[in-house]
């Protein structure tokens, strides 16, 4: 049994855990630009505990955390908000978490009147952007705002709200 949740400050080293050790698993490198290197990282609560944002984590009924995803508004564009950090360890892969995350995301954008939420991912989350796909998001030629992963992710999407 498995519960979707918000993030509480108790999660922090957990969810941390969880981003490096699955980007890790695809090879997304620190050094090569990709979300593991932000300096955030460690602080995911009072990051998402911001206007505008939310960070949903999966808990199971112990109360261990085994994945999340976020989202908060596009640096250099405040009208769109970006998906963020959203991973998962493979016991949970899946299970619709992602879905569920993304679908918290677009009522929450709606309720904020943003126009849009976006994202930057890389080929090798072949099965992340298949999900993105089927729930509306169309690809871009170039990235929006300043999310500093342009460089490492050649995947820039957007869906329309």
């Amino acid at each position: 049994m498995y519960q979707l949740r918000l993030i509480q400050a108790k999660d922090n080293p957990k969810i941390a855990e969880i981003i490096r050790d699955v980007s890790k698993e695809f090879g997304l490198a620190a050094e090569s630009g990709f979300a593991v290197a932000d300096p955030i990282l460690d602080n995911l609560f009072e990051v998402y505990s911001q206007p505008h944002s939310q960070y949903w984590v999966v808990e199971n009924k112990q109360g261990q955390i085994l994945g999340g995803g976020g989202l908060s508004p596009l640096a250099g564009d405040n009208s769109i908000l970006e998906i963020q950090k959203m991973y998962f360890l493979t016991e949970v892969r899946g299970f619709g978490f992602a879905k569920q995350i993304l679908e918290n995301g677009f009522k929450f954008a709606q309720q904020n009147n943003f126009k849009s939420c976006y994202l930057e991912t890389t080929k090798d989350l072949w099965q992340a952007v298949k999900l993105y796909e089927k729930l509306g998001f169309e690809y871009l030629k170039q990235p929006k705002g300043n999310t500093g992963h342009s460089h490492a992710c050649e995947i820039w999407m957007e869906k329309v709200l």
